[in-house]
């Protein structure tokens, strides 16, 4: 089979209503390489770079309450930095860039997806996609 690994996606195909940043962009913890009060960060095991994460909101209003918020992990060298919040809303708009997507079964024996992303951004205004920015 030629798809093998983490599949590419684009944000639109992952949250095509949008996302809201709702957590503070942590570091992943490495359990096997941590210990008694020593904290190692995760690696990424193909990029080997270092990951983070971000909990964020999907905003599709056909989503149950339980399936609304997600993890995404960011993989960079340093700390990623979320937009800034934009008045007037509760919650920060992001979108990411170079996302992937890797399906798995989670402990309740579900289909899950864990999503990786290389950026964070602020939503582009109306009508700026990447196609557009890469165009121009």
């Amino acid at each position: 089979m030629a798809l093998q690994g983490p599949i590419p996606v684009t944000f639109d195909m992952v949250f095509p209503h949008g996302c809201y940043i709702v957590g503070e962009v942590e570091p992943v913890k490495d359990f096997d390489a941590s210990t008694n009060g020593r904290f190692v960060q995760s690696r990424d095991k193909q990029s080997g770079g270092l990951v983070w994460q971000v909990s964020v909101m999907d905003a599709d209003p056909s989503l149950k309450a339980a399936q609304k918020t997600v993890s995404v992990k960011i993989l960079n060298p340093v700390q990623p930095v979320p937009p800034a919040p934009m008045a007037g809303l509760p919650f920060t708009p992001v979108e990411f860039d170079h996302m992937t997507v890797t399906p798995y079964v989670n402990q309740a024996g579900r289909l899950a997806y864990s999503i990786k992303v290389r950026e964070m951004r602020a939503p582009r205004p109306a009508g700026k996609t990447t196609a557009a920015k890469d165009a121009a």
